[in-house]
């Protein structure tokens, strides 16, 4: 599984959303409210601007089942451009949000009209799919306790120009911890405090900082 530094500088999207008026839509959610729900209409892409989200999905029996996350300068709900009609999954603020919910109508004609936007979505969106790909082959090939590992990098932003301050983790619960990899609470519980005392991470005032042995612990086969 490779998780590296990303080398690609950010064009500041976020402050070309706001020259062009977008970002007077800013919405805000508190943690745990839905963004949108599974079979809503699809019609707008969504920007975080701080926060954190995750994309769930709930199969017929009623299992659910998250699928993504999302942090800020993160685009999600894309799937809109592309013709589909309905939002195949549930957004949920995991953190308290604000994000800009763009029109794809508008969207669309950014993307023709604004070179530097088009490039820098273009550049997300492969990027964003090679993600989904590791996110399947570790769910396919990797144990819960990497998968843990992976996740808590993820959400720290490992790697992104807009990472987390000092690679402190948004106040995620284990609970929605074990819902992303998949595992119980307690096998959570257990790995994280393996990860305090092999010194992965740091617990420091109720919030979890990141060490970069993690990666190493990741990448390590």
């Amino acid at each position: 599984m490779k998780i590296k530094e990303s080398t690609t500088k950010s064009v500041h999207t976020g402050n070309f959303l706001a020259a062009s008026g977008m970002a007077r839509k800013a919405a805000e959610f508190r943690k745990d409210e839905p963004i949108y729900c599974q079979g809503d209409p699809a019609n707008s892409v969504m920007y975080i601007q701080k926060g954190n989200v995750k994309f769930s999905v709930v199969n017929g029996s009623g299992k659910e089942a998250v699928v993504a996350m999302f942090g800020p300068s993160d685009f999600f709900g894309e799937g809109c451009l592309a013709g589909q009609p309905l939002r195949m999954g549930t957004a949920t603020a995991i953190t308290p949000t604000t994000l800009l919910a763009i029109d794809k109508n508008e969207l669309l004609r950014m993307l023709h009209t604004r070179h530097e936007l088009s490039n820098y979505f273009v550049e997300y969106m492969l990027s964003h799919n090679n993600r989904v790909e590791e996110d399947l082959i570790d769910q396919l090939f990797n144990s819960s306790e990497k998968r843990l590992a992976r996740t808590l990098l993820v959400l720290g932003r490992y790697g992104k120009v807009q990472h987390q301050p000092d690679s402190e983790l948004p106040n995620v619960t284990q609970e929605t911890l074990s819902e992303i990899i998949g595992t119980t609470r307690s096998r959570v519980n257990f790995f994280m405090n393996k990860f305090r005392k092999l010194g992965f991470i740091e617990y420091r005032h109720r919030r979890i900082k990141i060490n970069k042995s993690l990666l190493t612990f990741v990448l390590d086969e």
